[in-house]
């Protein structure tokens, strides 16, 4: 079922079907013989896949060479498994997407191989893997290596107190960059339901303390033209990251604007380790450098400009 984004712009269209089938030449072999310090023969983990424009031309999908037996049973690994995740459904439909790579079949997929998988509970959380695509006019192969992560939300809260307008950060610990970081509010989507808006106050609430009304927020990426897409991709050189910037106004009294500050939240079995900010939104962008609170910025001031917000309830 298709999921409106905006009345007349963006949606979600369904995936469409892939003919999935185990290579001919490959072995099956049962992760239960080996012993930990074997290693998978990546034959046994090859499959072929036919898309709809490439259909006189399969694409090989396998994993990497070396993978030990005993970390293919640690993470439930398989190469079926990463096939079958939406992340990896996902990232073919944007492949053959009307502003896809292979849309006009100047480039074709040669080959897909997985080099790593992170589970979350009992699905794919994080995914990595090395795409051959060919450009057939050089005959030179496109760089292909995708971390693959899947989409994710993000909130600008502007809140009204007194007169003044303040904007809600948290700061965590952000190991890639090994930095701290303050950003807003902001979270994956754990389903493929597609439940952009319930995440976004979701996250919102378990970062901040903060109950949103799902009514009464806007989505900023929903502006931006059809052929975007209607998401952010901050990182599309390496990441597959889309993430849809949403804006909710409020009004609060200067005491919750108190309480608020320095506030520690997150969802401490999970490791989240969170602190608010509560910073005036005439500074929010020269304290941080996040790319999601920057992105929404320019988004919200251009859409209020172009008179795009619904009017102040």
């Amino acid at each position: 079922m298709a999921l409106l984004r905006h009345p007349s712009r963006c949606w979600l269209r369904d995936w469409r079907k892939y003919a999935l089938s185990s290579s001919p030449n490959s072995t099956s072999k049962s992760s239960t013989n080996f012993l930990p310090e074997d290693v998978v023969d990546s034959s046994s983990l090859t499959y072929s896949i036919t898309l709809p424009n490439q259909l006189a031309d399969p694409v090989t999908v396998d994993a990497a060479p070396g993978i030990s037996a005993s970390e293919f049973r640690r993470v439930h690994f398989s190469v079926r498994k990463a096939i079958d995740s939406s992340l990896f459904k996902q990232w073919l439909k944007n492949m053959q997407s009307e502003a896809g790579v292979l849309s006009n079949g100047a480039m074709s997929l040669e080959r897909v191989l997985i080099q790593g998988v992170d589970m979350f509970g009992n699905r794919i959380g994080f995914l990595k893997f090395k795409a051959d695509i060919l450009d057939k006019e050089t005959g030179k192969k496109v760089p292909g290596i995708v971390f693959a992560r899947g989409p994710a939300v993000a909130v600008l809260i502007l809140l009204d107190s007194e007169g003044e307008i303040y904007t809600v950060l948290t700061e965590q610990a952000r190991v890639p960059v090994g930095k701290r970081i303050l950003e807003l509010p902001a979270g994956m989507l754990e389903n493929d339901r597609g439940d952009f808006i319930g995440t976004a106050a979701r996250e919102v609430e378990e970062e901040t303390g903060i109950h949103l009304n799902l009514q009464d927020m806007v989505d900023l990426t929903a502006f931006l033209d059809p052929s975007t897409g209607c998401r952010l991709f901050p990182s599309p050189g390496g990441c597959d990251e889309e993430i849809s910037l949403f804006l909710y106004k409020g009004s609060v009294s200067k005491e919750t604007i108190t309480q608020l500050q320095g506030k520690k939240t997150g969802l401490r079995e999970r490791g989240e380790l969170i602190k608010v900010h509560v910073v005036p939104y005439e500074k929010l962008w020269r304290v941080t450098a996040d790319a999601k609170t920057l992105s929404a910025i320019a988004l919200y001031e251009m859409a209020k400009k172009e008179g795009l917000l619904p009017p102040a309830g």
